[in-house]
């Protein structure tokens, strides 16, 4: 008698989550792969990762590599092959497939530059049971990120995305409670506005803004309106209100219910990477996969927004959409044209 593949799916997401705690426990250090070497992300996560000095303490070595790309893309195509051969010196395995990746790692980063791609991508590294970070942009529709934890939640596989942007020290005082300023009644976050065709607006580079926003201000956003083609307004419950203001830095400035204050404390990569360990470890997503959704959901209301006209558009109208669609691509393949797997 066969099981149904939805019950095989989470028993092999089991036995791969045991194999990962028992590896953890042996004191051996994670193999970790990554998809999609076009990014720099790959390479200082990998420096990080693969240093020495932190091999006690952070337990999670990258071994292999699937170089991927999109051919349209000259953001992508343009830097594959230096990536590639950068992280092949330092002594990475160079796969030619993620499926030939996957017996040889125990977890995945996900850093193709495209969000396009990473549906199809995230499928087999789901279907081995390997819990899984996506770099931004998680995808590049609300419907593919939704597909993806629908997918991981099914399969039992730990998943989680976020920018690094998330970690500015500040945010996170004001997030936790542990700030003067009390609790946030209007804040606007910044960062570099650069668009890219194939991607939503904000998805490119908007989310790193966007995500110190929401680290701030926390879900429950209930519309949101296009003031200009770099200025995004969102409206929360009590009259909170959240704007993503495009500039050319990062920073945020906040005005809670006992003051003001300025987030300006870029720590770099290495809080989220450490973050992405821990995670690796225990399974636990440190960014809800709630948040993250509508994270895309108000970027992706901001593009609805602009085509009518800067007309507010309601959260729940673009998930509602999205959803639908989502439920269509779970069941059937997103790789998209000029893509490889």
């Amino acid at each position: 008698m066969r099981l149904p593949s939805i019950v095989m799916g989470i028993g092999c997401a089991a036995m791969a989550l045991v194999a990962v705690g028992m590896a953890a426990e042996a004191g051996k250090p994670l193999r970790a792969g990554m998809i999609g070497l076009d990014t720099s992300h790959v390479i200082a996560f990998a420096k990080i990762l693969n240093d020495p000095k932190n091999a006690e303490e952070l337990g999670v070595k990258v071994v292999a590599g699937f170089p991927g790309g999109s051919p349209d893309l000259p953001a992508s195509w343009d830097r594959v092959k230096g990536y590639t051969e950068q992280l092949a010196k330092s002594g990475v395995e160079i796969v030619p497939s993620i499926e030939a990746m996957l017996p040889k790692v125990d977890v995945v980063l996900l850093e193709s530059v495209d969000g396009r791609p990473h549906l199809a991508q995230a499928r087999p590294v789901i279907a081995a049971g390997k819990p899984l970070f996506i770099d931004k942009p998680m995808a590049a529709s609300l419907a593919d990120v939704i597909a993806i934890f629908e997918l991981a939640k099914k399969a039992g596989v730990p998943c989680f995305s976020s920018s690094s942007l998330r970690y500015c020290p500040e945010a996170l005082a004001i997030r936790a409670g542990e700030s003067p300023v009390g609790k946030p009644i209007r804040v606007l976050a910044s960062g570099p506005y650069n668009t890219e065709e194939h991607h939503p607006d904000l998805f490119w580079y908007g989310i790193h803004g966007v995500e110190l926003l929401y680290t701030i201000m926390g879900v429950g956003c209930q519309s949101v309106r296009r003031e200009a083609p770099d200025r995004v307004v969102g409206q929360w419950p009590e009259g909170r209100t959240g704007i993503y203001q495009g500039s050319k830095s990062y920073f945020a400035e906040v005005e809670g219910t006992q003051g003001k204050t300025k987030v300006s404390k870029y720590p770099g990569y290495e809080p989220l990477v450490r973050d992405i360990c821990k995670f690796f470890k225990t399974g636990q997503p440190p960014v809800a996969a709630e948040e993250t959704i509508e994270i895309f959901a108000f970027m992706e209301a901001a593009d609805e927004s602009k085509r009518l006209g800067g007309a507010p558009v309601t959260i729940e109208s673009v998930l509602k959409k999205a959803r639908a669609e989502a439920a269509k691509r779970m069941m059937g393949s997103s790789v998209q044209p000029g893509q490889s797997r």
